[in-house]
């Protein structure tokens, strides 16, 4: 699924206003390079003038030709005069080599701070964003984005926009000094322009418009692989590879064609160039050998004039050489600007405070939420829980336990009603302050690649090791930890693959501990684990909630009989809500009712459900 905004507005695409602040981060950087610039598109304007020289005062002598360096040089011998000009020549080219290195260095300094910056922003900007933008978003496109997208922003802009922006000062400052030198033929040169922006235009837009559909190809081409490779086990098992190898090879192909595309639209373009200078060349030999004839221009300047032509339609090739580039730079530019517009859906008001130690009461007042509005997954949800209570949610799959999970840590805003802790609105604290407070176990719990101690310490990375230790204990991962090869500096593989299922959901509860959170929230801790494994989990579990308020997801019912508090969610929107006694009584006595809300509903399937 590709990036979507929030609303069907129209998305501004222009990428400048994201990359000024880095490019005026370090102004005198910035300001040098631009010096270097100019100097070497004077030095340009400069390096032929020697060569004209000698033609017109050695080679082809001009009698009449009079001026400061004519009279100067009137009574030097040849040798002395080609050696000047030629040791001038190598002078002019060194001093300009020079400055193109320092200002090509510079620029490059600077582009690549530019996008560092910018890639740091657009990753804390992803961070920020609500889970219904990831939801809808693909991992593998998003990652092209940071990083590919962002590695073609930054190699065109230190390899062809800032070469782009020298070639655009030379050429102004050539076709205005051939203009002075004699404005018939510069006339002339200027009139093949137009046909140039012409033709420049209609295949730039061609250009861009395959491009952007280039860059959304491999974007989506990423997504797949990621998608295969992260669920390579479930992929083998299923034997679904061919599915993924027929999809993966279908964007491939795709993107393949538009690249070619591309090349073909620029290709086209770079020879068109290279035929309007031809016939620019053509006009101003032809015309200028006469003026050479009748005595108006020189022949040295009639050399340096064509000189200047050459060099004067060498950044119109350049800009034709680098359009394929810059256009998919553009695009690469347009999906990072669609990222950085995207707004999150809960954000901290601009007069939140940091919240106080919580107690942990939490209460929902009529709460409303769908992911869409014509499909509504909680209503009028009300119920109490007291600070140090625990609260089992039961219900069938897709019914918004995880949801109601999500609201309460703020992932998501309530369409209507409110969410309180301790009598307050968290929207009135910052997300940061309210978060870190809370304990949090999944499902599918994160294992980063890193140490055992890193894993558990991931929330207070200044944790000492007597913590990390306790932390441990209580979730009941010490044991299994010790006979791991380095104990707590063991390193783990990605997503955890070296641990069982139930030593991550013990890790994960060992992170949530160290926190020392006054709200414990766990979504199916015990899903996927054999008995054993879930056995030691419940236990740890039973530990960690000791003296915290606690909601667990769950479809374990003795897990449930447990807990201080049941809510029951059922399809049709209705809820049950009390100890588990209470329920299991109602449970009994609407036994034969077809429409009343029972616990065994939920664990027909299990035989040692408490039935009715």
């Amino acid at each position: 699924m590709p990036l979507v905004t929030s609303s069907s507005r129209s998305v501004d695409h222009s990428i400048v206003p994201y990359l000024w602040p880095g490019m005026i981060a370090n102004p005198f950087r910035l300001v040098l390079a631009v010096a270097c610039l100019l100097i070497s598109v004077v030095l340009r304007l400069i390096e032929p003038w020697p060569l004209q020289f000698v033609i017109d005062r050695i080679l082809v002598p001009v009698p009449t030709q009079t001026g400061f360096w004519w009279d100067l040089t009137s009574d030097w011998s040849v040798e002395s005069l080609v050696t000047i000009c030629a040791v001038s020549f190598v002078i002019l080219t060194t001093a300009r080599a020079m400055a193109d290195f320092t200002r090509t260095v510079l620029f490059s300094m600077v582009g690549n701070q530019v996008v560092s910056n910018l890639r740091e922003r657009v990753f804390r900007h992803l961070q920020s964003l609500s889970l219904a933008f990831h939801q809808k978003s693909r991992g593998g496109d998003l990652t092209v984005r940071i990083v590919g997208d962002m590695n073609m922003l930054k190699e065109v802009m230190v390899s062809a926009g800032l070469p782009l922006a020298s070639s655009v000062l030379l050429l102004l400052g050539m076709f205005s000094y051939m203009l002075y030198l004699n404005w018939q033929l510069g006339l002339m040169v200027v009139s093949v322009l137009p046909l140039y922006w012409i033709l420049a235009f209609r295949k730039s837009r061609l250009i861009h418009q395959a491009a952007s559909v280039q860059r959304k190809r491999e974007g989506a081409l990423a997504a797949t692989a990621a998608e295969s490779l992260a669920a390579v086990k479930s992929v083998q098992a299923h034997s679904a590879h061919e599915k993924f190898n027929a999809a993966f090879a279908s964007q491939n192909k795709k993107s393949l064609r538009e690249g070619v595309k591309t090349s073909r639209l620029t290709a086209s373009l770079e020879r068109s160039v290279d035929v309007m200078t031809a016939i620019a060349s053509a006009l101003v030999l032809w015309q200028g050998t006469r003026f050479v004839l009748d005595g108006s221009l020189t022949a040295g300047g009639l050399v340096v004039y064509l000189t200047y032509l050459k060099r004067g339609f060498k950044p119109l090739q350049d800009f034709a050489k680098y359009t394929g580039r810059i256009s998919k730079a553009l695009a690469a530019g347009n999906r990072i600007t669609e990222i950085l517009q995207q707004s999150p859906s809960v954000v901290d008001l601009p007069t939140a405070s940091i919240a106080p130690k919580l107690r942990g009461t939490i209460e929902f007042r009529k709460v409303c939420f769908g992911y869409r509005s014509d499909a509504p997954m909680l209503t009028d949800l009300s119920f109490q829980l007291e600070a140090g209570q625990s609260l089992a949610i039961i219900g069938p799959s897709g019914i918004g336990k995880s949801t109601m999970l999500s609201l309460l840590m703020r992932l998501h805003a309530p369409k209507q009603g409110q969410v309180m802790i301790d009598g307050y609105d968290p929207s009135l604290w910052t997300l940061q302050s309210f978060r870190s407070q809370l304990g949090i176990v999944l499902q599918e719990s994160a294992i980063f690649s890193g140490t055992v101690r890193d894993n558990i310490a991931l929330s207070v990375p200044d944790a000492s090791m007597e913590q990390v230790l306790a932390a441990a204990q209580v979730a009941q991962a010490h044991q299994f930890i010790c006979k791991l090869e380095l104990g707590y500096e063991t390193i783990l593989g990605e997503r955890g693959a070296d641990l069982s299922q139930g030593q991550r959901q013990r890790l994960a509860i060992a992170r949530a501990i160290l926190t020392n959170p006054q709200i414990l929230i766990l979504d199916e801790p015990t899903s996927n684990l054999d008995w054993q494994n879930s056995h030691n989990v419940v236990s740890a579990l039973r530990c960690a909630s000791r003296g915290r308020t606690t909601l667990v997801v769950t479809h374990d019912l003795h897990l449930a009989a447990s807990m201080d508090r049941v809510l029951v969610l059922n399809a049709d929107g209705r809820y049950q809500f009390g100890s588990p006694g209470q329920l299991l009584a109602s449970d009994r006595s609407h036994c034969n009712t077809p429409s009343s809300l029972r616990l065994s509903e939920y664990d027909k399937k299990n035989a040692d459900a408490v039935r009715c």
